[in-house]
This record gives structure tokens, sequence and C-alpha cells, in this order.
């Protein structure tokens, strides 16, 4: 075995032994247009890959639920409550995005990871530095 092939494998198990930080993107779902929707999805998977690529896993909802709008005529309350509990149980911090300030659902989440106690972020760049700062823990 190579030293390169061992360093290949501590990384990796280095990987593999660290808490990744999961992070919640919180921002508006909901337009008067169809356009507007798609928008807000795609801002959230941005986000969501942000978050993603800088070490982090990312819980992004719009994705989770996206397009289940109208579905068994189930109202909107559903998703909000699915995604409050996904909140309670499994989350480390919250990104609100976007409008967040616009959306009733958006501010209920924040609200729920505040009593939570939960770190919530408004700008990318406190999301990053919490995600380096997990980094920077480790070494």
């Amino acid at each position: 075995m190579t030293i390169k092939c061992i360093y290949v494998i501590i990384i990796a198990l280095k990987l593999v032994e660290s808490k990744m930080r999961i992070i919640y993107i919180a921002g508006p779902y909901r337009s008067e247009h169809e356009s507007g929707v798609f928008e807000n999805i795609m801002n959230a998977r941005y986000a969501a890959l942000l978050v993603w690529a800088n070490g982090g896993v990312a819980i992004c909802p719009h994705l989770n639920t996206m397009l289940f709008g109208g579905f068994n005529d189930l109202p909107d309350q559903v998703w909000l409550a699915g995604d409050l509990e996904i909140i309670r149980r499994s989350v480390d911090a919250l990104w609100a995005i976007g409008k967040y300030e616009t959306s009733k659902g958006t501010q209920r989440e924040i609200q729920e990871a505040t009593k939570l106690g939960l770190p919530v972020f408004y700008r990318w760049e406190e999301v990053r530095h919490y995600l380096e700062e997990d980094k920077n823990d480790e070494s």
C-alpha cells in the first residue's frame, strides 16, 4: 500500500468520524404564480447546495415536498407541521433565506428554532462561519 493510499484512507476515516452540522433551509415556498413557487424552490436548492459544498448537511423542505400542493386535498398546514417536526428532531441550526420576513410559514419555523435554542442565521457568511467553526474545532 502506498503512502498516498494510506493518506486517502485516513482522510476518509476522519470525514466519517466527524460530526457534520445539519442546517435547515427556511424560506418562502408559496407565491401568487407557479413561476414564483419555482423560483423559491430553486433559491432554497441553491442554499442547500452551498451548505453541502461547505461540509454541512442541508435539510431543504422545499425539495422534500416540492409540488405537493393540492395532493389529496391536504391543507398547507400539513406540510408546515411536518417541517416543524423536522426542526424539533434533527437540525443544529436554521438558515432563513429570501424574503423570509414575508412568509408566515418561515416566520413559524424561525420561531420554533428560536424556542428550541437553535442558532438562526440570516446571511450566508454566518452559515459559512458556523460550518467552518466545526471544522476548526476538529483540528
